[in-house]
């Protein structure tokens, strides 16, 4: 155990002691106990007591999407079960105390604190596993040699994760990711399901299960909150809003963009990714192609392609390709739209909005693509023509990758105006008929119901409804699978 006269043993066995409560009281910290769970911990806990195969389980996500709390919602189940609170150990990485120290060496020193002989049948959380170099080989090699121990970790930097996960841990990781909070999520954190009943909508000619709401102001007073602070429970849970922007700045922003990326990726300029990053927050939603990026940033394209590249690794953006009328694929890729991964990372770096905001239909545009973003593989793209002098353009269309054919298509819009003139809809009009739909939605600000035109149904829904099913939808796929 070289490295380790740095600190002296005694001080590292201390500080497990104070990370592991429950050894002596059998409780988790307060602080957390008395966080409401995420919806996804239904999900996620399963894994963990998963002892059939042999692998670690990987929490992956972006920074402040509450990983943290939800290992220790895991540990505080285990404990509810009756799982001996000395098999059960929770280690943060990022502490500096650690840092000379190999996983093997803190599960040596695990074993010294409680005068255990093994590890067997026991849980070991790793918080934070990005910090430690080549953290996926030790942890390979940890599932090898403990086949009776169970080892869940979390991290934030997704690329370094995901890329590293992919290729050493084939058959030994579990990756699971934890995204932003959903609207739906951020009802039931702040106790607001009154809000919402089960019912029914009419999408073409089909009757449809739906989550309607008795109360479309107050939800939308809700929605138009979520967008600007609801993507981080910590923020939503407490009374830091005011703060938020310092809080988010402070801590996803400056912690991704000035320091996690340029260490991955030997970033030299963190000013220009900075900036860079904060012209696109500023554009969210807008179409961008490298030649006008390159311009308005006075960033070369060979770097620019790069930060696209790093940023949508960080979970911080979405990049959103473009098919033509017929969901055909661009042979070249010279525009594309760019999405914030979470609304509120705007507001955090700008000024919280208002409904009657002109950026509020490309803020709404970016709150429902961050509800999708919770759905893995899923090949969603937007619409943009030109048909002789006439341009034509749908938000969001969904591709089968296997046929090449658009499934469907959505027009996001914050408006009213459509329920009343449907008419006007002239480029949802040509794509339904270029692809033979019948139907298609289109969202509002809080008209429902369904309008006929040229043969085609279309069903008005209010945006924070339609937000809040995607997320309602995408839990009950999740949790029958």
């Amino acid at each position: 155990m070289g490295g380790l006269s740095l600190i002296p043993t005694e001080k590292i066995v201390e500080r497990l002691r104070y990370e592991n409560p429950w050894w002596l009281n059998k409780q988790i910290p307060e602080a957390y106990s008395s966080m409401s769970k995420r919806l996804y911990f239904r999900l996620f806990y399963p894994y963990v007591t998963e002892k059939s195969v042999r692998r670690a389980l990987v929490l992956m996500g972006p920074r402040r999407v509450g990983k943290t709390v939800m290992l220790f919602h895991c540990i505080q189940q285990l404990l509810t079960e009756n799982v001996n609170p000395h098999k059960i150990f929770f280690v943060g990485i990022d502490n500096p105390i650690y840092v000379h120290l190999s996983l093997e060496d803190i599960l040596t020193l695990c074993k010294k604190s409680l005068n255990q002989s093994n590890l067997n049948d026991c849980y070991v959380f790793f918080d934070e596993i990005q910090y430690l170099k080549d953290w996926e080989r030790h942890l390979k090699m940890l599932v090898d040699s403990y086949p009776e121990t169970k080892f869940i970790v979390s991290g934030s930097v997704a690329a370094a994760l995901k890329w590293h996960s992919t290729e050493s841990g084939v058959g030994r990781f579990t990756d699971f990711m934890l995204p932003p909070l959903t609207f739906q999520e951020y009802i039931h954190l702040k106790d607001m399901n009154h809000l919402i009943y089960d019912g029914n909508i009419i999408y073409g000619e089909k009757q449809m299960p739906y989550c309607l709401t008795h109360d479309v102001k107050a939800l939308n007073k809700e929605f138009v909150h979520y967008l600007n602070f609801g993507g981080y429970p910590e923020v939503v849970l407490s009374e830091k809003q005011s703060d938020m922007g310092r809080y988010v700045k402070n801590d996803i922003v400056d912690k991704v963009l000035l320091r996690d990326l340029p260490s991955l990726y030997g970033i030299k300029d963190v000013q220009e990714l900075n900036r860079f990053f904060t012209y696109i927050a500023y554009n969210t939603g807008n179409e961008f192609s490298y030649e006008t990026m390159s311009k308005e940033s006075g960033i070369q394209k060979d770097t620019l392609k790069k930060y696209l590249e790093y940023l949508e690794a960080a979970f911080l953006i979405k990049v959103l390709n473009k098919v033509d009328v017929n969901a055909k694929r661009l042979k070249r890729v010279t525009s594309f739209k760019v999405y914030l991964t979470n609304p509120s990372l705007r507001t955090a770096l700008f000024s919280p909005i208002s409904e009657t905001d002109s950026e509020m239909g490309n803020m709404v545009e970016t709150a429902v693509l961050s509800q999708w973003m919770h759905r893995e593989k899923l090949d969603l793209t937007y619409a943009r023509w030109k048909d002789g002098r006439k341009e034509g353009e749908v938000d969001l269309v969904l591709v089968d990758d296997k046929q090449y054919k658009p499934v469907w298509g959505v027009e996001i819009k914050w408006s009213n105006r459509y329920f009343e003139k449907p008419q006007e809809l002239k480029s949802l009009i040509q794509f339904c008929k270029a692809n033979s739909f019948e139907k298609a939605l289109v969202t509002s600000i809080d008209q429902t119901g369904l309008k006929t035109i040229d043969d085609l149904s279309f069903s008005f829904l209010p945006a924070s409804i339609y937000s809040y099913n995607i997320g309602d939808i995408t839990l009950k796929m999740k949790n029958s699978n």
